[in-house]
């Protein structure tokens, strides 16, 4: 914006606007006034949708939407509409609790083919949840940046404005002291030097009349260091207000994006711990979304109030100290509204002009019979250079384009971006609450599906020949047994050529159910089964007339086995 140009202060945006927005400039202008003021600044359409919110008192009563932060019914109004987070708040809780109440009395055993469709459905849904919030996070991250950048174009623009309302206090205080003080020495010494001319003292007692003229002008002007100290301080506690804002927003919106990562990780991991973080965090968000939706709607309406109708304000505001002309003039800078200081600039510098003639004169005809005069008079001319220049700069100052600039940039600031960036955050708040809480009710079901699942496992009889586990730990046992023993025939095998200890009978043990299978059939008792280990085969079977041969055989060969195991 080069220049305190903006397409919306063009005389064809005005045109172009609603006959309504300009009755936010009205206050008590004439008609020319009332014209200009369509010319500087219109409201945007979103302040006059929050403006014509219902604002009620703690008593429901109807309050007028004007902006009057000062007054108690107002503030109630406000407070009221800061409440509507805490009515939402409170309505997601009670949907969770019903929820939860809903999955402890309903709960009842599921076979596969259902429980594992509603599980596919439940992790969509978290999925879904997941993805709104994260598109919440961005629309919080671009209105967080919106309204910090307007509110920090409202904060320069009060430092600016400071800067001019200081420069126009110190111009002021300074002229006055070199004029009132300065010149009154240089004057009290040229009226002993000059005691013999009557004519010249005469022309130093018109210079003492314009010193009082000039004395008395810039004491006219209002004193504006009560609009300065208040500019300052609003500029502060605005920018310290904001950094805070910011800061809390940014916490939240980096919260909520861990949430969704940690979401994200759960599904991965499956644990219960993090899902009970995830749990504890995302109602910590929950909570603090619904505050910050309450807290952004009541700012946001309580800033339409103020752009809707900003001057009467300002005029309100400022009539202890200035009058309705010259705030007005600042307001408005319309070139059918006079200058209200312009008579006592003129003033002073037609004074300052007509002494400069005096001293000149002075200083040509009187040095030559009064030398001594000469440095009086020279002080006298350094002091009203000086005074003639900071009234230049002073009447630059109090032009109405500078401040007025700085007024339309703030407004700019506040009713454009600020505001708007508020919608956002409110926007927000909203989805990244709703999905919060679809969120923790997806938690409560999938706690109940591995819960659901954990009771299963815990329910399985290790006993049970048709369950894995036992399969499994059956079969590593096994495995264990048919491993020590391929290891003691190998060994067996490898000591055939040394010399057996003696054995007695009590030492026979009867051999493996495996090597009777294998000396059945007439295999090696040794090697011939040992590719079959481990391959989980089911067992042959047998009628009853090999059974019965199998066990007469069996015997034999125990007892042959045993007399050459002997031997």
């Amino acid at each position: 914006m080069a220049g305190g140009e903006h397409p919306l202060w063009s005389s064809s945006s005005a045109q172009r606007a609603p006959a309504a927005h300009g009755k936010c400039l009205v206050g008590e202008l004439s008609p020319a006034g009332m014209a200009a003021a369509r010319l500087d600044y219109v409201a945007p359409w979103w302040t006059y949708w929050l403006h014509n919110f219902p604002h009620f008192d703690f008593l429901f009563q109807p309050v007028d939407n004007a902006f009057r932060p000062e007054e108690q019914s107002y503030q109630q109004s406000l407070i009221l509409l800061a409440c509507v987070g805490a009515v939402g708040l409170g309505l997601s809780l009670l949907v969770l609790v019903v929820y939860l109440v809903c999955l402890c009395c309903c709960c009842r055993d599921i076979d596969e083919d259902t429980k594992k469709p509603e599980a596919c459905c439940v992790t969509w849904v978290a999925v879904a949840s997941g993805l709104i919030l994260c598109s919440a996070v961005g629309v919080g991250f671009y209105g967080n940046s919106e309204a910090n950048d307007g509110v920090y174009q409202l904060t320069y623009s009060l430092h600016n404005a400071n800067q001019t309302l200081g420069g126009i206090n110190n111009l002021v205080a300074g002229s006055a002291g070199n004029v009132e003080t300065g010149l009154k020495q240089h004057l009290e010494r040229l009226d002993e030097i000059f005691a013999a001319r009557p004519d010249y003292l005469q022309t130093l007692r018109f210079v003492q009349l314009m010193v009082n003229n000039v004395v008395r002008e810039l004491t006219a002007l209002p004193d504006i260091s009560k609009a300065n100290v208040d500019v300052a301080s609003i500029a502060d506690q605005t920018a310290l207000a904001e950094y805070y804002r910011w800061l809390t927003y940014l916490l939240l919106l980096i919260l909520d994006l861990v949430i969704c990562l940690a979401m994200c990780l759960w599904m991965a991991k499956q644990s219960r711990w993090l899902l009970i973080t995830i749990m504890a965090f995302g109602a910590l968000s929950l909570i603090l979304s619904w505050a910050s939706l309450g807290a952004g709607a009541a700012t946001a309406v309580g800033a339409s109030d103020f752009c809707v109708s900003p001057d009467k304000f300002i005029v309100n505001q400022t009539k202890d100290f200035l009058s309705a002309d010259i705030a007005h003039y600042y307001l408005f800078c319309s070139p059918g509204l006079p200058n209200p200081f312009q008579q006592s600039l003129t003033v002073c510098q037609r004074s300052l002009t007509t002494m400069q003639i005096q001293v000149q004169g002075l200083l040509q005809f009187s040095t030559p019979f009064f030398p001594t005069a000469r440095r009086d008079l020279l002080g006298i001319q350094r002091l009203l250079n000086s005074t003639e220049f900071n009234v230049h700069q002073l009447t630059a100052l109090l032009d109405c384009r500078g401040l007025h600039k700085d007024y339309l940039d703030a407004l700019m600031g506040v009713c454009y971006d600020g505001v708007e960036g508020l919608l956002y955050l409110s926007l927000f708040s909203l989805l990244a609450a709703c999905a919060l809480s679809i969120m923790l009710c997806i938690i409560f079901r999938f706690w109940t599906l591995i819960g659901s699942r954990d009771k299963e496992y815990d329910d399985i009889d290790e006993e049970d020949p048709f369950n894995p586990e036992a399969r499994r730990i059956s079969y590593h046992s096994r495995r264990s047994n048919i491993q020590s023993f391929c290891s003691y025939t190998s060994s067996m095998s490898s000591q055939a050529s040394l010399p057996t200890p003696p054995q007695t009978a009590s030492n026979v043990l009867p051999p493996p159910e495996y090597m009777n299978q294998s000396m059945l059939f007439g295999g090696n008792p040794q090697y011939e089964n040992v590719p079959l280990i481990g391959r989980g085969s089911p067992p042959p079977l047998y009628t009853p007339t090999m059974r019965n041969t199998y066990l007469s055989m069996t015997d034999a060969q125990v007892r042959h086995f045993g007399t050459d195991f002997h031997v």
